[in-house]
């Protein structure tokens, strides 16, 4: 059977905690060796008590090994952290330091500055001074600082701090944990479709990332040859016939396939599903039955199918291993999901794998179809939309799959939420599966056939809906938008979902509106949409993604966050208070890609 951890084997990056202190002897650092140190041990169990890797672990922290007053001490920190896998860098300080001795150099490792907010000695005054070396050096770091003052001798990390912590870290984490990966686009270009048209360049000078590519011939030569664990491929089947409920054919009855091209579809698309994850991770069991190259896979966090048209026309569609690998969960039980692009479209993959590292839960993917507004509702359904829709809908439904965490049927404090994977129970799983019917497909786009995974998301979950979209001459920008999934009444629903294809999964989005711009209103949220997918995600991690986005100097085009709770390096205030939208392009412009 597949080894679920086997994509886990190197590792994850870990946090360097750097506890830096007044290099003066004879009296000054001595006082300050245990407070500084302290700060830092607090710092680094905070972190691991609160955050956990996509595997459920928690969090590592690497703290160095003495406290860091002059550059000898910096560089040994350094090789420690090297040596250690540090991905990210957080300074710690109760007191003045020298700036450019102490700070962290490398230009690739995301980093912020804690300087406690404390009147006994000047930690707030080595912050502004080690945050204005970076400005200075080009090497922009995330400030904290705490809003009251604390005492010297006072352990804990205040509310406000803690919170930044968080932030900083789990984007900085989100960061390091692409740096190296793959992104593998099985097949090309689906219909014309520009985020699968994949830009090299982004991917190595902004996210650090290799690209694979395999032609999907290869998927037909690995289920010829049968290049895939056949006793999985067993249990896989007997679990498909047990969970995956079959819902009626909405084809014509001229067009329908037959009992017996259906039943071969459903072998098909399980052999499909384990060739494409092992294609993505590789699979020891593959050198088991004699084939070590394919069990090596293309070390790939993210993927992307094409799909549409050269396979689709001849052979069965991909809804079913998209649908089933980016869910929590399959016929090898509960684990983390898969993450894989409907039509390679790249760029809304790696909008999912933003969500995906932020927040490890499944991802929906979909396409921003139909902006219903509520004059639209009314008329076509008699139906007057009220609470989270009162001024209109966004139809999101992807052509096909979408990962069935995206039902909605996890509970989470009696309501309705997607979990991390270790959160998830077997009766998650089960509703989540009970809630999805597997429609034959909709022959008329997909001729070759295959099943497309079928369900409403409930109702009443707080979402953010992002896409990273590509622009010549100004590089890739990010749109944000935080809301609410919405309950329709099943009539309703019906007579709207009806007007497109029904074998689809169907979201119900009403973004949150603040009055002005893009979010004026939901029609201008779907009018500015720079294209035509979008990725959902589970909670309004919209600041989150921010955060994210500066630290790989990606500028943010728009959002709904509130001010208070947008964190940028320091740096960024420079480049203008007024306007914090443009400040943040000519920042990211100014700076430029992390890693080019």
């Amino acid at each position: 059977m597949a080894n679920q951890n086997e994509r886990w084997k190197h590792g994850f990056p870990k946090i360097g905690i750097r506890p830096t202190i007044d290099g003066r002897r004879k009296g000054v650092r001595e006082s300050l060796e245990d407070m500084t140190m302290n700060l830092a041990k607090s710092v680094a169990a905070f972190l691991g008590e609160q955050l956990r890797y996509p595997d459920g672990s928690p969090v590592e922290c690497v703290i160095a090994d003495t406290c860091i007053g002059g550059v000898a001490e910096a560089a040994a920190c350094a090789d420690k952290f090297a040596k250690a896998g540090v991905g990210v860098s957080i300074t710690v300080t109760p007191c003045w330091c020298y700036g450019t001795e102490t700070m962290d150099m490398d230009p690739s490792i995301p980093k912020a500055v804690w300087g406690f907010n404390g009147t006994e000695r000047p930690g707030a005054v080595y912050l502004a001074a080690v945050l204005s070396a970076h400005a200075q050096k080009g090497l922009p770091a995330f400030g904290i600082y705490g809003r009251d003052v604390q005492d010297l001798n006072d352990p804990s990390i205040p509310a406000d701090v803690q919170e930044k912590l968080l932030r900083f870290a789990r984007a900085g984490l989100a960061a390091a944990t692409m740096k190296g990966k793959s992104y593998l686009a099985i097949g090309s270009v689906s219909m014309g479709i520009a985020g699968s048209m994949i830009d090299p360049d982004f991917f190595q000078e902004y996210l650090g990332m290799r690209n694979e590519y395999v032609d999907m011939s290869e998927i037909t030569r690995r289920i010829e040859e049968e290049i895939y664990d056949p006793e999985e491929f067993k249990l896989a089947m007997a679990w498909v016939k047990e969970n995956c409920n079959e819902g009626p054919d909405n084809n014509p009855e001229a067009i329908r396939t037959s009992r017996e091209k259906k039943d071969k579809d459903w072998e098909t698309v399980v052999k499909m599903t384990q060739i494409v994850r092992d294609l993505m991770v590789g699979n020891p069991r593959l050198a088991e039955l004699g084939f070590e190259e394919e069990a090596m896979g293309h070390h790939a966090i993210v993927s992307g199918f094409q799909g549409q048209r050269q396979w689709t026309d001849h052979f069965p569609n991909g809804d079913f291993h998209e649908a089933i690998l980016n869910s929590s969960f399959d016929w090898n039980g509960i684990r983390a999901p898969y993450l894989v692009a409907t039509e390679n479209d790249s760029l809304n993959g790696v909008s999912m794998l933003f969500g995906y590292l932020l927040t490890n839960t499944a991802q929906i993917f979909a396409d921003v179809r139909t902006y219903w507004s509520p004059d639209a509702v009314k008329r076509v359904t008699g139906h007057e939309l009220g609470g989270a829709a009162a001024n209109g809908l966004l139809h999101l439904i992807n052509s096909g799959p979408a990962a069935l965490d995206g039902t909605g049927e996890q509970m989470k404090d009696g309501k309705p939420a997607l979990k991390p994977f270790w959160e998830i129970t077997q009766e998650d799983a089960d509703n989540c599966l009970k809630a999805t019917s597997w429609r034959p497909a909709a022959v008329e786009y997909f001729r070759g056939g295959g099943f497309s995974s079928d369900f409403l998301t409930r109702g009443g979950m707080p979402v953010t809906m992002s896409r990273l979209n590509l622009v010549k001459g100004l590089g890739p920008v990010l749109q944000i938008a935080e809301g609410y999934t919405v309950d329709l009444p099943e009539e309703v629903h019906d007579k709207l979902d009806q007007r497109t294809d029904p074998t689809w999964p169907t979201t119900w989005f009403a973004p949150n509106l603040t009055g002005e711009g893009a979010f004026k209103d939901v029609y201008s949220v779907m009018d500015h949409w720079g294209a035509n997918h979008g990725a959902i995600s589970y909670g309004h991690i919209g600041a989150d993604l921010i955060t994210l986005a500066s630290i790989l100097r990606i500028p943010v085009s728009m959002h709904n966050v509130s001010e208070e709770q947008v964190f940028r390096p320091r740096a960024w205030g420079l480049f203008g208070t007024s306007d914090p939208e443009g400040a943040d392009f000519r920042a990211c412009q100014n700076f430029g890609p992390l890693y080019k």
